[in-house]
């Protein structure tokens, strides 16, 4: 029995790390994948009992936080635990460790059917309410990543757009008119396992040590990156792709631990042939790959046998 809407997964455009350094971020939903909160129909199979455990995991993990009076959501946590009693699970078709928001649309729909006081979603285009929302789910999926934006869970649960212009500046966002038969477009590539959020992110960290990484993420990744989010909310496809092997030529150079091996010199192939550009599609090590392409039959010509899932086009 269902006891939510579906949530759906999302990809994270732009701005992956480079959140953590002021740089902006697109996110939007991707629909191809969803969850949605479930109670069992008699005796829980394998991995519905699996979901429950991890599912009691984190209440756990929020019912420590509320007894130190510091959790931030106001939820209702004795009603979680007793449908956890009853074999609440999450049946989700988000792989997991793949940056598409597994975890993000678990905390969504929790918040959604939990919160004492949900955000109504026809306030999506209040910055403080977005604000105090994101700080909300940041808390929560802190559980499973160690260190979290908010910013995965929260479009989770609005299923818009959103664009981050700064750590204080979120809010939704319309996308550019665009074809559904268009030659080019986004698409994304099966590393073919899973990544972990938490190791990648602590690789990054301890990067962020050095002056010089600090600088190259101030001087030129938020450039980059930042004119690739203008570029695409405006249609402007000539300055995105531009802007774009720039972005995927630095992030080869300075960001080899976050990708996957086999991928380092199919990555390389695509800035040398202007076929296609890669770049993490959240926070790496496995999982998948985000690419962009101005000609995605070509792209496929060039990657084959990898097979590409396209997202939209252009």
């Amino acid at each position: 029995m269902n006891l939510s809407p579906k949530f759906f997964a999302k990809i994270l455009l732009f701005g992956e790390y480079g959140v953590i350094r002021d740089a902006m971020a697109l996110s939007i939903p991707y629909t191809n994948f969803s969850g949605v909160l479930c109670f069992p129909d008699g005796k829980a199979d394998q991995s519905q009992e699996a979901s429950k455990e991890s599912l009691v995991r984190f209440t756990t993990y929020l019912e420590e936080l509320e007894g130190q009076g510091i959790l931030i959501a106001d939820l209702d946590l004795t009603s979680l635990r007793a449908d956890l009693e009853r074999g609440l699970y999450f049946d989700s078709s988000i792989p997991q460790g793949y940056g598409v928001g597994s975890s993000g649309a678990m905390v969504a729909a929790l918040y959604a059917r939990y919160a004492r006081n949900p955000m109504p979603l026809d306030q999506a285009n209040d910055p403080e309410k977005l604000l105090a929302i994101k700080a909300e789910m940041a808390q929560m999926e802190g559980f499973f990543h160690g260190r979290s934006s908010g910013m995965d869970p929260t479009i989770c649960y609005l299923q818009l757009p959103l664009l981050l212009r700064s750590a204080q500046d979120i809010g939704t966002v319309s996308l550019p008119d665009l074809p559904l038969n268009g030659r080019g477009g986004v698409f994304l590539l099966n590393s073919g396992g899973p990544g972990e959020t938490q190791p990648m992110v602590q690789i990054f960290m301890d990067k962020l040590k050095e002056e010089g990484f600090r600088r190259l993420m101030t001087e030129q990744f938020k450039c980059y990156n930042d004119a690739c989010v203008a570029a695409f909310l405006e249609g402007k496809t000539d300055v995105l792709l531009r802007e774009l092997k720039k972005l995927s030529g630095l992030v080869l150079a300075n960001f080899g631990p976050m990708i996957p091996s086999d991928y380092h010199n199919l990555w390389q192939k695509g800035i040398d042939t202007n076929a296609y550009y890669l770049k993490l599609c959240g926070s790496g090590g496995g999982g998948y790959i985000l690419g962009f392409a101005p000609d995605l039959e070509q792209a496929q010509a060039e990657l084959d046998p990898h097979r590409m899932d396209v997202v939209l086009r252009f």
